[in-house]
């Protein structure tokens, strides 16, 4: 039987192994997601000075009330449209995407489609 910590070492094991190809810089930073089961953040990190630049999450303000659930596809893919306004504001448009050793596949998949609908490039 394969238990909760089980999968989020394999999870861990896979990040370390992305993270040691991908950097980001503060003319291309790194785009991170994290999920959990209610919830899902992004952020765009400056790794060369170890600074995050924007975030954005089904937490904030803005989405909280019109998300009813955070746990789902079309709450990520608000997140995704909001870390890709937030990230044009501070003048960034492109970025290296980081799935933090998940599966490009649902949550993920739709956060990274309304980042790049929303203008960042990756």
């Amino acid at each position: 039987m394969i238990t909760k910590i089980d999968k989020n070492k394999a999870r861990l094991k896979r990040h370390l192994r992305v993270r040691k190809k991908i950097n980001g810089t503060a003319e291309r930073p790194r785009l991170s997601v994290f999920r959990s089961s209610k919830h899902i953040y992004a952020q765009l990190i400056d790794d060369e000075k170890g600074i995050t630049l924007a975030s954005a999450s089904t937490l904030d303000k803005e989405l909280r009330d019109k998300i009813g659930n955070g746990g789902s596809v079309e709450a990520a893919r608000q997140v995704g449209e909001l870390i890709a306004r937030r990230a044009k504001e501070k003048g960034v448009a492109k970025v290296v995407f980081d799935r933090g050793g998940y599966l490009y596949h649902g949550r993920i998949q739709a956060l990274a489609d309304a980042a790049r609908e929303g203008g960042l490039e990756f």
